[in-house]
């Protein structure tokens, strides 16, 4: 059988034009998350959209994304990932274009059902791409790559939806990811080799029902925690069937690969790697801990600043930059300290800079959040790039399709959680540094409901001091919140010290060799 180090050396170069093809595929699905944010206010008037109906027009991607990702790793592994790439990407530029043709909210959500397969085959094969084509010397530099296509989307979003909407039909925001998905495509087209794995897995249906309606109770169950509070009926029952489905999975998937001839969703045999396991989790724990810098901080930039979506992007440019700094070093880091050090390096940067920002005041200032920012970037870039190396290192040929899927179940899954998390803690702490006494019942409960709707109250009533009040009541919150983030980044600290293993070659890279010595043989 070919090993994976053969299909390397055959893509020579190229691979590195490939893996332009690739982020430019993973640029246009982390742009659509981004700009979704910025134009619900707008798809509120033009589609007639209820707050329920603007409610699922992000929870119904995720939904579907989560239901997608292990079945697009299986599809990619069977019938080839640079396939299903092109078919997701054609599939994505459509749902795109269906969003911004659409003109009521059940077409919208109906394109965002569309946009959530094509999404989950495209985040999916983007991981697989990097394990197969490059070696375990040059990939934290392409998955640094990768990491950073990630995080530029996040202020690129806003600043380019903020301003089409302030300037051109809102349609835009949308069909402007047409044409960068048809970019990745033609790019991915010509520049991506095939690759899948050499002997098909078969179809485990009862893995790909279990597995899926797991993630989606759980991401569903974490949404409506964040939405309904961690007491809600609703929230309580997704998650507890969720949590379910996932034991029934990985049982299951126990008992067919113990089975003759049994062939599982996931080989199990994964988690048997340190490496693999506890890269998967720590990328899962970053998760966590960036979910509070990038849920408060629109918030505090446009809430407390004053700022609009497209200027509260531009604030947030400081984190790609600090980003790109702790990137630039990842790679030479690993090297000499290892894996295990260098992530822990990272979440200790990441938690220094998230503290810093914890003590924000009101009168803080650019200055000031621009610098905890760089600071937090740069831990991020290197735990993002080590920990995401550490996983993809076990990947062959045979397994990178659905080892990918785990990575990106995993993290898809945590962003939710986090939100739900961070949010609650800031809730619960801006609602405890308010004293609304003078106020009537209906304006009270509608401040309490957060620091958009508690300005828009004291503007009606023409009250700086109740301004001063919910803005100040907010930095407190986001601070608690920031603190949340700090534990998690603290967390995850301890925890790549403790489990990763010391720097040493990865299993592949040992199955690998053992496999040429016995060809040569």
């Amino acid at each position: 059988m070919v090993g994976v180090s053969e299909v390397v050396r055959s893509a020579g170069s190229r691979r590195w034009w490939a893996l332009a093809a690739v982020v430019l595929a993973v640029l246009a699905v982390g742009m659509d998350l981004t700009v979704l944010s910025v134009a619900l206010p707008t798809l509120s008037g033009v589609l007639k959209a209820s707050e329920t109906d603007l409610q699922w027009f992000s929870s119904g991607y995720a939904l579907v994304l989560a239901a997608a990702m292990l079945p697009a790793g299986l599809l990619g592994d069977r019938f080839g990932r640079k396939k299903l790439m092109l078919w997701s990407l054609g599939l994505f530029a459509l749902g795109s274009l269906a969003c911004g043709e659409s003109r009521t909210a059940a077409e919208f959500l109906a394109a965002r059902v569309l946009l959530g397969f094509g999404g989950a085959g495209v985040v999916v094969m983007a991981i697989s791409a990097l394990a197969v084509l490059f070696s375990e010397e040059e990939r934290p530099k392409a998955v640094g790559v990768w990491a950073a296509a990630n995080m530029v989307a996040f202020p690129i979003g806003p600043i380019l939806g903020g301003w089409l909407l302030s300037h051109y039909w809102w349609g835009w925001v949308f069909l402007m990811n047409v044409p960068v998905a048809l970019i990745g495509l033609v790019a991915a087209a010509a520049l991506v080799p095939e690759s899948r794995a050499w002997q098909r897995p078969g179809f485990d249906l009862a893995g790909i029902a279990l597995s899926s309606g797991g993630l989606v109770g759980l991401t569903y169950g974490f949404v409506a925690a964040g939405e309904y509070g961690w007491g809600s009926a609703r929230a309580l029952a997704a998650i507890a069937a969720g949590v379910c489905l996932v034991v029934g999975f990985f049982a299951w998937e126990r008992r067919l690969t113990s089975r003759p001839g049994g062939q599982p969703l996931v080989d199990l045999s994964l988690f048997r790697s340190r490496s693999f396991t506890w890269g998967v989790l720590l990328f899962t724990v970053l998760t966590l801990a960036l979910v509070g810098l990038l849920f408060t901080l629109p918030q505090y930039f446009q809430g407390v600043m004053g700022t609009n979506a497209e200027r509260s992007g531009i604030r947030l440019l400081p984190i790609v930059g600090g980003l790109l700094f702790g990137l630039a070093p990842a790679s030479l880091l690993a090297k000499r300290i290892g894996a295990k050090f260098t992530v822990a390096l990272g979440f200790a940067v990441l938690a220094a800079g998230l503290a810093l920002g914890a003590t924000t005041a009101v009168a803080s200032g650019e200055a000031f959040s621009a610098l905890w920012l760089s600071i937090a970037g740069a831990g991020t870039g290197l735990t993002m790039a080590t920990a995401a190396s550490a996983a993809v290192a076990e990947l062959d040929q045979e397994r990178a399709g659905v080892g990918s899927a785990v990575l990106q179940a995993l993290k898809n899954t945590g962003a939710p959680l986090g939100s739900a998390v961070l949010g609650s803690a800031l809730l619960a702490a801006y609602v405890a540094r308010l004293h609304l006494g003078g106020l009537p019942p209906s304006a009270a409960t509608t401040v309490r409901q957060g620091v958009f709707q508690g300005a828009a109250i004291a503007h009606q009533l023409d009250s700086p001091a109740l301004l001063a009040q919910v803005q100040n009541a907010f930095v407190h919150g986001m601070d608690a919140a920031l603190l949340v983030s700090v534990a998690f980044a603290a967390a995850g600290c301890i925890l790549a010290l403790v489990f990763l293993p010391v720097g040493r070659r990865s299993t592949r890279a040992e199955r690998e060799e053992t496999a040429g010595e016995r060809s040569a043989a």
